[in-house]
């Protein structure tokens, strides 16, 4: 089993709902959900638009594989209705799951770097992670 860290984030619909949902899911189809920080409202990073963002991390035990798990995280994204990248630009999104790091793994594929190579530079995803890395 594998310890992984992950970023949600939402800026459409119920954002309460959709954190609420994505985290359920995840402990339905991917692993147990260690921790789940609090709620982060933040500005959007990367693109114009009116509606602010709810971010957390979650702490999940998977026996899922690296580039399994990104598939199965694109799968939730999918299913609650987040829509793909248009040019590779950054739009509003019912739900976003990133994968942040996943134990000591550093690999770099053209689907998945790990650790994630901009957490770093976003606060929206230090704070959260940083609350749940001390459990």
């Amino acid at each position: 089993m594998a310890i992984a860290y992950l970023g949600l984030g939402t800026n459409m619909g119920n954002k309460r709902q959709n954190m609420v949902t994505a985290a359920a899911l995840l402990a339905e189809r991917v692993g147990d959900v260690l921790a789940l920080s609090g709620f982060y409202e933040t500005e959007p990073w990367g693109f114009e638009s009116e509606n602010n963002f709810l971010n957390a991390a979650v702490k999940l035990q998977t026996s899922f594989p690296p580039l399994e798990l990104l598939h199965a995280t694109q799968q939730i994204e999918k299913e609650m209705g987040r829509t793909e990248k248009s040019n590779g630009a950054y739009h509003d999104r019912i739900i976003d799951i990133d994968i942040l790091m996943y134990d000591d793994v550093v690999m770099q594929t053209p689907e998945l770097t790990l650790p994630h190579p901009l957490m770093h530079q976003r606060k929206f995803v230090m704070e959260p992670l940083g609350e749940i890395c001390k459990l």
